[in-house]
This record gives structure tokens, C-alpha cells and sequence, in this order.
């Protein structure tokens, strides 16, 4: 089993509410994170993501819970903790009118690294910031700040990284280049801890992936292994005509009519791709029963399929409950 460099156990972050109720940011969080992993941190708005990284950079205190980075707890020994981790904000907070050479180096010399230029210079290089180095940061593209920041979190070396939205308003040409960046330092031995909207970063970068809702943590689970677990079969068949009611032997299908009897919707099986041997039998079930289709339309969940499932059954558990 790879070694854990990130323990969080138990925490909690409750806001007061002044005249109102309390709000409850993270509420018991447990998460470990294993060394040289990519690790996605899925939730909506308000789930809970910013706090947690906040938490363990030290810019938020929490109310309750231990963590644990490369040994060292973070309540008492923090300034060696964080000496290790590095930390991509969400908003591009940085002296606009700084260059980006100046702002790079300072980030390095604010953790106690002696001057590296041959350093500064590789980072530079490996974002593409290199030909910018002189320019002031208010100068360049929404892209290439995000990239500034990258590097500024990239400038003491860290072992552990926080990418928080690392390219929310970045162009999909950009967007590439920095998973490219991001695949490029995991190779390094670099630990990285994502939290995106896009899923289909997750779905193409991470190892595992954590779904995290009312700053409750809903799933961890190795991406491959949840995509088994709970990915299922949809399956669209249009119809030639219209029907009033679905026989006996096709109502056994996990299916419903749809769009006044003219589509039979198909969801079900077990893992990914799971359900499609049990749409073939749906098909041949149909032909039986002497009912003709005009298409037919089959896809398995994606990882936002799963994602979005996930925290609408957390909705309806609470309105339950």
C-alpha cells in the first residue's frame, strides 16, 4: 500500500450565523491521501472543497479534527507541514503589478529557500512563462495568471499540491496544456490534490476521486473502481409506433415509456457497460412481442453521471430524514 502523506481525521468547521443558524462547512471529514497520487475532490458550490484546502494550508482554523501531513501535525508543528505543500487559490490573488520573475522568487524566498534563478527558470519554462518572465502579471491572459500562480505554488518545491479550480476560465486549448503540466508533475513524485467543475478532468487525470457534499465526504474510491460500482447502462429506443401500455415481458426490464408511448427509456446492469447484454435481450424481448423500433441509442456512465447521481440520492436521503 503506498504511503500516506495527508491524514484528516474528523474535521469540522462551523461558521456562526450571527443572528441566524450556524453553518456547518465541514462536518466530520476523514480523508487520507497516499504519496504521488492524483487525487480529485468532486462537489457543487457550497460543498465544502475551498474550506478543507483552506483548513490544511493554514487559512482556515478548524473547529475540531486532527490532520497530519508527512508526520507532522498540522495544530502544532505547521510551519514544517506546510513547508511541504504548495497551493493553487481558486481567485487569482497576486500583485498585479509585479513581473512574473519577481513574483515567483518572492513566493520561494517567503518558505525560506535560499535564490534559485536555474530553478525559477525551469518552472518557468515547463508553463510557458519563460518569454513572459518581464512582464507584469496585470499584462497577461486570464491563462497564463492561472499559470503564475501554478508556478508561484511550484517555486518552494512542494511534495504535496493544491490545484483548488486550477482552470476555471481558462480556454480548452490552455485547459490541455495544464493537464499535460499536471500529468508532468505527478511524474515527479509530486502528490496532487484537484478539486474541479469540470468532471471530465477528473475522469481523464485522477486515481481516486472523492465526492464531497454539505461538507460531508459522500465516497472515496480508486476512479476505475467506483465507475464499476456504480456506473450503469442507458439505453434510448425509439419506437416505430406509438404504444398504450408495455407488455408483461417488457415491463421485467428495468424500463419505462416515454414521450406519449413513442420511446422506451432502458437503465440498469451492474458496473460499467454492465447493463448492454441485458439491452440485448431487451431488443430481442421486443421482437417476440412483434414490436419494430427505428433506433436505438446506448451509453454508459460517465464519471458525472455517477457524480451527479450520487449527490441527488444525498439530496433525497436529507429530505427524508
Amino acid at each position: 500500500m503506498s504511503e500516506t502523506v495527508l491524514s484528516i481525521s474528523g474535521l469540522t468547521k462551523v461558521y456562526s450565523g450571527g443572528n441566524g443558524p450556524e453553518v456547518r462547512a465541514l462536518d466530520g471529514v476523514d480523508l487520507e491521501i497516499r504519496k504521488g497520487e492524483i487525487f480529485a475532490l468532486l462537489g457543487p458550490n457550497g460543498a465544502g472543497k475551498t474550506t478543507l484546502i483552506g483548513a490544511v494550508c493554514g487559512l482556515v482554523r478548524p473547529t475540531s479534527g486532527t490532520m497530519t501531513a508527512f508526520g507532522h501535525d498540522l495544530a502544532n508543528d505547521w510551519r514544517r507541514a506546510r513547508a511541504r505543500i504548495g497551493l493553487v487559490p481558486q481567485e487569482l490573488s497576486t500583485d498585479m503589478f509585479e513581473t512574473v520573475w519577481r513574483a515567483v522568487s518572492y513566493s520561494r524566498g517567503l518558505f525560506g529557500h535560499r535564490k534559485d534563478p536555474a530553478r525559477i527558470e525551469a518552472i518557468l519554462k515547463s508553463l510557458s512563462l519563460w518569454e513572459k518572465k518581464d512582464s507584469q502579471i496585470r499584462e497577461l491572459s486570464g491563462g497564463m495568471k492561472r499559470r503564475v500562480l501554478i508556478a508561484k505554488a511550484l517555486s518552494h518545491e512542494p511534495d504535496l499540491l493544491f490545484l483548488d479550480e486550477p482552470t476555471a476560465g481558462v480556454d480548452v486549448e490552455l485547459r490541455k496544456g495544464m493537464w499535460d503540466q499536471i500529468a508532468a508533475l505527478r511524474e515527479q513524485g509530486t502528490t496532487i490534490i484537484l478539486t474541479t467543475h469540470y468532471i471530465e478532468e477528473a475522469e481523464l487525470m485522477a486515481d481516486r476521486v472523492g465526492v464531497i457534499r454539505k461538507g460531508q465526504i459522500l465516497m472515496v474510491d480508486d476512479k476505475d473502481a467506483m465507475m464499476a460500482k456504480l456506473g450503469n447502462t442507458e439505453a434510448i429506443i425509439e419506437l416505430s409506433q406509438p404504444l398504450a401500455d408495455l407488455p408483461e415481458a417488457i415491463q421485467a426490464f428495468p424500463v419505462e415509456l416515454r414521450k406519449e408511448g413513442r420511446e422506451i427509456c432502458y437503465r440498469g446492469g451492474s458496473g460499467e457497460g454492465g447493463g448492454r447484454a441485458e439491452v440485448a435481450d431487451l431488443t430481442k424481448a421486443l421482437i417476440r412481442e412483434g414490436i419494430d423500433y427505428t433506433g436505438l441509442d446506448i451509453h454508459d456512465s460517465s464519471l458525472e453521471d455517477i457524480f451527479v447521481d450520487l449527490v441527488a440520492g444525498s439530496d433525497s436521503a436529507g429530505e427524508a430524514s
